[in-house]
């Protein structure tokens, strides 16, 4: 038999290529990181007894031998006609969990949201409406276009978009809403979606924060017009870099499918012969390997994130602040645990990470308003956004975060909040 000749291929062997990277191979074929690198990962502050207290992280991926072993099969075996094997079987497998029509695999959330936006229409001279608090992910992709991000306010308690100003920003030029799901905390889709009905609007899920939350039973990002997801390497979830564009409308399906291979429509017999300009936000085959993994162990995964989130919640009972919300029609996926100290409590936020720091324990600030950055216009009055902010911080939140460490983080909080109440 003939063997096929291929255009390319990789040059794959069993070679010790890790000098180079400077990693060190220890005798049992084990690959260590130079011991420089793993000085950095602990806090240098000398404990009482001599030791050095492991430096706590905000976040982390939880990889297991699952992972592993299906990037090694990805590595040795999927190239040529096998190159989008594990593509396709992730896409399938995030179908189904989120029990959606349609998946495609992005190499980020933003190129997912760019992509979708691009597929509705949005152009020079449209509006797209968005809370006021969010990563600057989720407004970009609006200014790719040419469009203008219109920044509303949010609600006290979720800290997602306030349906009842985003109803007042609506204009002859709103081509979209985006409803983004803020550290697994839910918008509500019952209000945004019946705005969306009334007016003829597309709401758009951004549900890269929100894995494993569900509003009266659905998941978050299976509800919109679409839904857009992130496998950054702080998600629950996560593929290193990476996203995920979901729809159940098979006709925007179509337009991001050939959008997101060069404007090449699938079924075109030409070869290399694209429809129209398209972009590049392709998963690799690699990369959604961990993804097939990760979304195997998702009910696990999300499991655990619940289950750090409500040891911090117990822990921190009774003092004046606020977590993130779940209320009986929802369940939160609970991607990264927050604190908002109330309204009113004398609080140095600057002073609590500089706590956090000393003890060697790594900590976010909640988002900024975008409307503070100079970024973007402000139109409409955020106070809401503007009042929260400085008073949020985000927890550290990992799967094998012990009960030890949840302590060294409240610790801090405890007493700021004590020294702020005396």
């Amino acid at each position: 038999m003939t063997t096929r000749v291929r255009a390319s291929k990789p040059f794959i062997t069993n070679a010790d290529s890790t000098k180079s990277a400077g990693l060190n191979r220890q005798g049992s074929g084990e690959v260590s990181l130079p011991q420089k690198m793993l000085e950095n990962a602990y806090d240098s502050s000398p404990r009482g007894n001599g030791l050095r207290t492991a430096r706590i992280r905000y976040t982390k991926p939880s990889i297991t031998s699952a992972e592993v072993n299906y990037v090694m099969d990805a590595a040795r075996h999927g190239w040529g006609e096998r190159c989008y094997e594990y593509i396709d079987l992730f896409e399938q497998l995030f179908r189904a969990h989120l029990g959606v029509k349609h998946a495609i695999a992005t190499s980020s959330c933003t190129g997912a949201l760019h992509m979708g936006l691009a597929a509705l229409g949005v152009g020079p001279g449209d509006e797209v409406i968005l809370a006021d608090i969010n990563w600057i992910a989720s407004a970009a992709p609006i200014t790719y276009l040419g469009a203008t991000p219109v920044l509303v306010d949010i609600l006290p308690d979720t800290w997602c978009l306030d349906p009842e100003k985003a109803d007042a920003a609506i204009t002859p030029r709103t081509k979209a809403i985006i409803a983004t799901h803020l550290y697994g905390n839910l918008c509500d889709m019952d209000r945004l979606r019946a705005l969306g009905h009334q007016y003829g609007i597309p709401i758009i899920e951004d549900a890269a924060e929100a894995i494993g939350s569900l509003w009266r039973g659905k998941r978050a990002g299976s509800m919109g017009t679409f839904g857009t997801f992130s496998f950054h390497g702080t998600k629950t979830l996560t593929t290193g870099e990476g996203g995920m564009f979901v729809t159940n409308d098979d006709a925007l399906y179509e337009k991001v499918v050939t959008f997101s291979n060069h404007g090449r429509a699938r079924g075109e017999a030409r070869q290399f012969w694209p429809a129209e300009i398209g972009f590049k936000y392709k998963l690799s085959n690699l990369q959604a390997a961990i993804g097939c993994a990760q979304i195997e162990r998702a009910e696990e995964l999300i499991a655990r994130k619940r289950e750090i989130f409500f040891s911090y919640k117990q822990r921190l009972s009774g003092l004046p602040l606020i977590m993130n919300d779940e209320r009986p029609e929802t369940v939160n996926g609970c991607w990264m645990p927050t604190v908002v100290i109330e309204k009113g409590v004398p609080f140095n936020r600057a002073l609590l990470l500089e706590s956090f720091k000393r003890a060697g324990i790594d900590s976010r600030v909640f988002f900024w308003p975008l409307s503070q950055t100079g970024l973007f216009r402000k139109i409409h009055h955020t106070p809401v956004s503007c009042d929260i902010s400085p008073r949020g911080i985000n927890l550290p939140s990992y799967h094998d975060l012990t009960g030890e460490e949840i302590n060294r983080v409240v610790n801090p909080i405890v007493r700021c909040l004590v020294r702020a109440a005396a």
